[in-house]
């Protein structure tokens, strides 16, 4: 993965939830160019924000076996925008998890305010597709650490939440 639409994780429940920060900055190149001379944070930006929030969610609960992709956006609800000093956080709830995917619903909050709902769909692929890996060995686990999930994780017995022993 090239972009981090979050910043970090705040609380990680394996297979259950998890909440994600991401501030936005007017350091960030895409806002001078969304709307110039007005910086809004895109709402298809927000969208992949939450995406990875509970894609990574989705897929630590297999221990990264199965590669997660988002497949549908079902429902987006936008209350407001997001602005340059706005802190977003983004919790991902799992409704279901099966053996072609998995269902999530997700808010989008600046502070006490509701700026977006969202529900999403996303499907587990093999590891390769058309003869080629979508992800290196331990790109997500790697991920998972810089954003802090290890440290706030719990796992699905109670335990801290630990790195599985193969990369992801």
């Amino acid at each position: 993965m090239r972009w981090y639409w979050i910043d970090r994780f705040i609380a990680f429940e394996s297979g259950r939830m998890a909440k994600a920060v991401k501030n936005v900055s007017l350091a960030e190149e895409h806002l001078h160019d969304h709307f110039p001379g007005y910086p809004v944070m895109p709402n298809v930006l927000i969208i992949e924000g939450v995406a990875q929030t509970g894609g990574l969610l989705v897929g630590e609960y297999n221990g990264f076996r199965e590669k997660v992709v988002l497949a549908k956006v079902q429902r987006a609800v936008f209350h407001c925008e997001a602005v340059p000093g706005d802190t977003l956080v983004y919790t991902a709830s799992v409704e279901s998890i099966h053996p072609h995917g998995a269902a999530v619903k997700a808010t989008s909050h600046k502070g006490d305010v509701l700026q977006a709902e969202l529900e999403l769909v996303f499907a587990h692929l093999r590891s390769d597709v058309g003869g080629r890996d979508l992800f290196e060995s331990g790109t997500l686990t790697h991920m998972m650490r810089i954003l802090r999930a290890y440290e706030v994780g719990v796992a699905a017995d109670g335990l801290p939440l630990r790195e599985p022993d193969e990369g992801a």
